[in-house]
């Protein structure tokens, strides 16, 4: 099991930058890949981006895509989400997760989860 914990969340105005990050502490970090999901209010919870064990592949949702960057540091079992040009929409419980490269692309019940960072972007 993998302990998270999330950081860098607040308040931004639209077009605005935010950096989160999500410190794990457990399984060595270099041995599961990594995500980053959001929940706004009324919404279920959704995909972000996702980043492998090694750092060398990412994918991200087309909402975020050319404004989100998720890296990760396995020398301080830390993964960040650099979000840049934010907007409205943005706004939610950002949660890291940790498990499996195929559950972090499809949601499993397999993760290990964060308890949350929340972002709130104003127009």
């Amino acid at each position: 099991q993998v302990q998270l914990v999330e950081s860098g969340g607040g308040l931004v105005q639209a077009g605005g930058s935010l950096r989160l990050s999500c410190a794990a502490s457990g399984r060595t970090a270099s041995s599961y890949a990594m995500g980053w999901f959001r929940q706004a209010p009324g919404k279920e919870r959704e995909f972000v981006a996702l980043i492998s064990w090694s750092g060398s592949s990412t994918y991200y949702a087309d909402s975020v895509k050319g404004r989100f960057t998720i890296s990760r540091d396995n020398a301080k079992n830390t993964m960040y989400l650099q979000m840049n040009s934010l907007k409205s929409e943005d706004t939610g419980v950002y949660f890291c997760a940790a498990g499996p490269l195929t559950s972090i692309a499809t949601m499993g019940n397999n993760l290990d989860w964060g308890q949350g960072t929340q972002v709130t972007v104003s127009s």
